[in-house]
């Protein structure tokens, strides 16, 4: 059997970069602050400037890393080292062997680990996928669940291993779709149930009882890779198809389409039931006082509740139309990009 090479609790070096790997970080830390695990480190992208001239400002893991130097200091506990390398050559995996840790915990890092890299962890290293692997391999998940209107997703704990997404199973949950989450909506479910599942695998490394493996079953896919014009809108499509567009790229990298020249963001629509005059897909109908601004797609009506000029506020339809006066009527059209969201 593998054991832990050291005393005083499991020791974690966690790995993760946005938000949704936060409750995953937040209850390992928990653990370690009532002296039951260590968290050795954290591990996370490098700061990012953010912004025309602004400072490099740190990854959401980043920045609670740096409040949790100082609880843990305030609590007497050894605090966990925060490493921001570009690689994990040499350097890095120097740094980590000094901090002695047992197991290697990822949720969104978003970067390869290598070979010698996880030998520096008796225990291995485990990742946490919001997927049903082996569905949506890849960097968007939680997108491709809803471009794909999918009825269930998941959470998957895996094995970290040489090929990204391709190790044994450790824990899986399933996740219900109603057909109404966002992808922002969508994240917090699944950091929320990551960290649980989470909590349950770690407590069977604790004790020596491993959690079983089982390899992936099924064929495997994969994810789009997501860029700014993954969210360009095509008006021939579907309705349902442009809602769930609309939906997987709240809030990046946001649906889109041209209006006058100008870029429009669309954050909130619903399919809407309904018959309209003949005519071209992306022509605005007229409103709905419940439902929003109708818009004439390929293949059914969509209603547009809330939108944004680029740069300007984001607004309920209502609100949008006191300032657009001309619009009911008008169509949309394939948008200038000038930069900026």
């Amino acid at each position: 059997m593998i054991q832990k090479h050291s005393s005083g609790g499991l020791r974690i070096l966690f790995a993760g970069s946005p938000a949704i790997a936060l409750p995953s970080l937040e209850m390992i830390a928990e653990k370690a602050q009532s002296g039951r695990w260590v968290l050795a480190g954290v591990l996370t992208n490098p700061d990012k400037r953010k912004g025309r001239g602004s400072q490099a400002e740190p990854s959401d893991i980043g920045q609670r890393a740096e409040s949790l130097i100082k609880e843990f200091a305030a609590l007497g506990l050894s605090e966990p080292v925060i490493l921001k390398a570009e690689t994990l050559k040499t350097e890095a995996r120097e740094i980590v062997s000094k901090i002695n840790p047992d197991l290697l915990v990822s949720f969104a890092y978003g970067r390869f680990f290598g070979p010698k890299f996880v030998s520096l962890f008796p225990l291995g290293g485990i990742n946490i996928h919001p997927s049903l692997l082996p569905k949506y391999r890849g960097a968007s998940p939680i997108q491709e669940a809803l471009f794909q209107r999918d009825a269930v997703t998941g959470i998957s704990i895996q094995r970290i291993a040489a090929e990204m997404d391709t190790g044994n199973i450790l824990a899986q949950e399933t996740i219900p779709l109603t057909g109404r989450e966002t992808a922002a909506s969508l994240s917090g479910i699944a950091a929320k149930k990551g960290a649980q599942l989470l909590a349950d695998v770690l407590e069977q490394f604790e004790n020596n009882q491993f959690p079983g493996e089982t390899p992936q079953q099924g064929e495997a896919s994969y994810c789009k890779v997501l860029e700014k014009k993954s969210g360009l809108i095509n008006w021939n499509n579907s309705a349902l198809e442009i809602d769930a567009q609309i939906r997987a790229c709240n809030p990046w990298p946001l649906a889109h389409t041209g209006h006058n020249g100008q870029l429009l963001n669309i954050w909130e629509a619903a399919p809407f039931t309904g018959t309209s005059p003949a005519t071209e897909a992306g022509g605005i109908l007229g409103i709905d006082k419940k439902s929003g601004i109708l818009v004439q797609t390929g293949d059914g009506i969509l209603a547009v509740s809330q939108l944004q000029y680029q740069n300007r506020k984001i607004l309920p339809w209502q609100a949008f139309l006191n300032g657009a006066r001309d619009f009911i009527g008008s169509g949309f059209s394939i948008p200038v990009y000038t930069g900026g969201s």
